[in-house]
């Protein structure tokens, strides 16, 4: 990879951190605000849990896509020796 794709790379992945951050931040002030809801509408069955259910799978998936394992650049080394296995030269 050369130095321009690298730099590419980089900031994208900043980015993806920094959106991450936003939806965890956006995902703690929405469960505050449904709990005060709730508590002050008398309490009773915690019917915010099933939006914190929603929004945390959303989440997860979010911070596995930006934290998970990597996808790593296919090299030219992996491409000759798939087409050595397909029967290729």
């Amino acid at each position: 990879m050369s130095n321009e794709e690298i730099r590419a790379a980089a900031i994208k992945r900043i980015n993806q951190k920094r959106g991450f951050w936003r939806m965890v931040g956006g995902f703690v002030i929405v469960c505050l605000i449904l709990t005060a809801i709730w508590a002050l509408s008398g309490g009773g069955y915690f019917w915010p849990m099933w939006a914190f259910f929603g929004m945390g799978i959303a989440t997860a998936f979010s911070g596995w896509a930006v934290y998970g394992p990597r996808d790593r650049p296919i090299t030219d080394q992996e491409i000759a020796e798939e087409m050595r296995k397909m029967g290729g030269q």
